[in-house]
């Protein structure tokens, strides 16, 4: 065992030093664990936050949308087929969209009506793998009614069931001798997704292609195509791929763009979080200080007799240093525990409720990293080491000579 680390772990584990020292670097080493412990818990939940948001946004809406602005898109399963041969593309799916007023029981809703060609959407949409009421069949009834999906969250505030009878109004008119009318069609509920998203989940439902393009009065052609990608990273890069073969009349945008402005923001959370919560581990270094610095006042004759006996200078600091990294250690390493236990039992078994009209999700997801634990551990000790510095060179230059005179 070195000779600085022997002494400097007397001097923390002595019994007799004063209680107020022994307070004050009890209160360190909270301090430190404090401000260790809460900046995990934050930064995960902010991960959690960020992941989840991008786990359900990348399951319910598309990695590319290739659109044609002003215009629609004919022939479209030849173009899909030409760019699913984009490597890097695992699918590449025709969609119509279009708002429509939903009525049901007295109410009415704005809502947005996806058509989709079911046994390549339900491939590749996790909304319409999550079926929890009804099933996944859009046959039309005996009356020829055709069937719709809606989302849970609707369901539930309206009381609505699979097997019930909804009206669907577009706003894509057929003109008559009376003027423009509107398209109104009934359609039977078939089932209930549950995508975990609460915009989707309140705002969106789901028919066939063929029933969205006669609800909107149009022939054989979509507004959309949805890219899947197999690494949705990439997305920005393959979506000027796809523009460069369909031709300079499309436009690609990636979910990246569609969704710049939470994810920026969801980002400068965590910055500011990480500053402002780093600021308490930062006066838990302060509290190093006072404690290093009272223990070189306490222990000034000791140090006087240990230099007389020989020690040099660059011992006696680095005896005041071990003490400084041992009271941050300790504290990092409690902090660590705690933030971790509960950011895992947390995420674990969803403790913490949310409003999901507010938040989008109905509780708060925790997602610890390990990266995140190794720059906060880096963070701690650099300031328990930096508190160090001077109370170290403090007691290294003490003269031995002036403690000692009265003795």
């Amino acid at each position: 065992m070195r000779f600085e680390w022997f002494v400097a772990r007397r001097y923390l584990r002595s019994p007799y030093r004063p209680a107020v020292l022994r307070l004050v670097t009890l209160f360190s080493i909270l301090g430190v664990a404090a401000g260790v412990a809460t900046l995990v818990i934050a930064l995960s939940m902010n991960t959690g936050f960020r992941e989840t948001l991008r786990d359900r946004l990348l399951g319910v809406t598309a990695h590319i949308s290739l659109t044609r602005p002003g215009s629609v898109i004919h022939d479209y399963e030849t173009l899909a087929a030409k760019l699913a041969t984009i490597p890097g593309v695992s699918s590449v799916t025709p969609a119509t969209y279009q708002t429509v007023l939903l009525s049901f029981g007295g109410e009415a809703l704005g809502v947005v009506a996806k058509g989709v060609e079911l046994e390549r959407e339900r491939r590749s949409d996790e909304a319409l793998q999550r079926i929890v009421a009804g099933s996944l069949d859009l046959v039309p009834d005996a009356d020829g009614i055709d069937a719709l999906i809606v989302g849970k969250q609707l369901a539930d505030e309206w009381k609505m069931a699979p097997g019930d009878y909804v009206t669907l109004t577009s706003p894509q008119g057929r003109l008559t001798p009376f003027g423009l009318i509107p398209r109104t069609r009934r359609f039977r509920v078939a089932g209930v997704f549950d995508s975990g998203f609460y915009d989707y989940d309140k705002n969106w439902c789901f028919l066939t292609m063929r029933a969205a393009q006669s609800l909107g009065g149009a022939s054989d052609v979509v507004n959309v195509l949805e890219f899947r990608l197999d690494n949705p990273d990439r997305a920005v890069e393959l979506a000027r791929q796809a523009e460069q073969i369909a031709g300079k009349d499309f436009l690609a945008t990636t979910w990246i763009e569609q969704n710049f402005a939470l994810f920026r923001a969801l980002r400068l959370e965590k910055l500011v979080t990480a500053i402002f919560i780093g600021l308490i581990t930062f006066v838990a270094g302060l509290n190093i200080l006072v404690v290093l610095s009272m223990m070189v006042t306490d222990k000034a004759r000791d140090i006087a007799v240990l230099m007389s006996m020989g020690t040099r200078r660059e011992q006696i600091r680095k005896i005041f240093l071990w003490q400084g990294i041992a009271i941050g250690f300790t504290g990092t390493m409690i902090g660590l525990c705690v933030g971790y236990a509960f950011a895992l039992i947390a995420g674990t078994y969803h403790l913490i409720p949310l409003d999901p009209q507010i938040y989008a999700v109905s509780y708060v997801p925790f997602h610890p990293s390990a990266l995140d634990g190794v720059w906060i551990t880096l963070a701690a000790m650099g300031i328990s080491i930096g508190a160090t510095i001077l109370p170290a060179r403090a007691a290294a230059r003490l003269l031995p000579v002036e403690i000692l005179r009265y003795e």
